[in-house]
């Protein structure tokens, strides 16, 4: 017996996941038994670099999500709508579902997984986060045993090939980004990637699976790399970092009224300085990596190419070899798999980023005025903020640029010395603020 797939879209990964499909020996046995059964497709007359029978394109998609000959809608078409309300009607109608489309889960993952645990049916999506890394199953299995204390990746190709040029070559964030967008990398519109929403996507659901229950996507804290300079990728490096753009989630125990502790977790996305001898410090290019943190196993770190018809397509056959090998078992709807379904109902409590505790570095352009580190010291220790170094680095046209490394201080307290420092005659501007891992 043939399980049977709705295929929305025939884009990149679409075509990908239609060559894997229609190219089955030497891969799992189970992919020779998944048939492509329809195709839906915006233009009939579009030219395709992959060959089906015209009889199983369609532009009607609707039809393929309710048809009963269809086990299993995969959707690929990506944006938030028409996807969500396919999906949704999918699961209305019985059928399973695998998608890559991040942004659809992120914002409306508790409407769509409410939806299928109440139809009995899963729904996967190891192609939303890293592409081709398998991420998510491993969190959701290989790592259950494990108590997760933290995550953190890099999870958008775009900005770490961005950060990388800016680093190898000392390019500037616009000209780079010029450079990205021609050879394919970044998008025309690159606001998703630049602005770190596509990060904050993608550790909405890592976070989800890691700790075991639902996140809303306005309480993560989010930050692009817009205002990452190359002077700042200079500075970084002497002393000893580069800047990534990570997404971090981070379980942590706070101080409740009641004396006693509340657990929350730290999630958000920004530009940080990471240490050289970190394990992403060395992530390059369109790569992406994840690293995972718990107990009892300690770290492991997942890493591969982000994105990519290839990759992306790869993860998204692994989804639907999953299904098809359980509906083989005969599992019906009372019984779904605990390890393939999603099962948390509530939503993490996510700690303000004025709570966070870390290290900062900032750049400072000041007037060459007698005393102006011992007044920017003055104002930080008002706050109880504790200087790892103070140093003027040299000039920026008439002003002098200092450069100021914190030891951890807690995030509310930093910010306000800042805008103590704000005040001050001889601050012309800073123009740069970056956390330090």
């Amino acid at each position: 017996m043939a399980f049977k797939i709705g295929l929305l879209g025939l884009g990149t990964v679409g075509t990908g996941t239609a060559q894997i499909l229609q190219q089955p020996t030497g891969r799992h046995p189970m992919v020779q038994e998944i048939e492509i059964y329809k195709v839906g497709v915006r233009s009939l007359d579009k030219p395709r670099s992959i060959s089906l029978p015209p009889e199983l394109l369609t532009t009607d998609i609707e039809a393929i999500v309710t048809d009963p000959a269809v086990d299993i809608v995969v959707e690929l078409l990506g944006g938030l709508e028409p996807a969500r309300s396919l999906i949704l009607k999918a699961i209305a109608h019985g059928k399973h579902i695998v998608t890559a489309n991040k942004a659809v889960i992120s914002r409306y993952g508790d409407e769509i997984f409410t939806a299928a645990n109440q139809a009995g049916v899963y729904v996967l999506l190891e192609g939303a986060v890293g592409g081709g890394i398998p991420v998510i199953q491993p969190l959701k299995q290989s790592l259950g045993a494990n108590q997760i204390h933290r995550i953190t990746g890099i999870v958008n190709g775009t900005t770490n090939y961005i950060l990388t040029q800016m680093q190898t070559s000392g390019g500037s964030f616009n000209d780079i980004l010029g450079d990205a967008q021609q050879l394919g990398y970044a998008e025309a519109d690159p606001t998703a990637d630049v602005d770190g929403l596509d990060a904050a996507d993608k550790i909405a659901i890592l976070a989800s699976l890691a700790f075991g229950g639902r996140i809303k996507l306005q309480d993560i804290h989010c930050e692009g790399i817009r205002q990452v300079s190359s002077a700042d990728i200079a500075y970084a490096e002497k002393l000893g970092f580069v800047i990534k753009l990570l997404a971090l989630a981070k379980r942590e125990l706070m101080a409740a009224a009641d004396t006693s502790q509340e657990e929350m977790l730290q999630v958000r996305v920004h530009p940080t300085l990471v240490p050289k001898a970190h394990p992403l410090a060395s992530i390059s290019g369109v790569y992406n990596a994840i690293l995972v943190e718990g107990e009892p196993i300690g770290q492991v770190m997942f890493f591969g190419p982000g994105a990519g018809s290839g990759p992306t397509a790869s993860a998204v056959v692994s989804d639907i070899v999953n299904i098809a090998a359980v509906l083989k078992t005969g599992r019906d709807a009372e019984r779904l798999h605990p390890l393939l379904s999603c099962a948390h109902q509530h939503y993490c409590a996510i700690s303000p980023i004025s709570e966070l505790v870390t290290r900062f570095y900032t750049r400072f352009l000041t007037k060459d005025h007698p005393g102006v580190i011992g007044s920017l010291g003055t104002c930080f220790g008002e706050q109880s903020v504790s200087l790892e170094s103070i140093v003027q680095t040299g000039f920026h046209g008439e002003l002098a640029e200092i450069v100021v490394v914190t030891h951890d201080v807690r995030e509310g307290n930093f910010r306000q010395a800042l805008e103590e420092i704000r005040t001050l005659d001889a601050v012309d501007s800073i123009p740069s603020i970056l956390r330090v891992l």
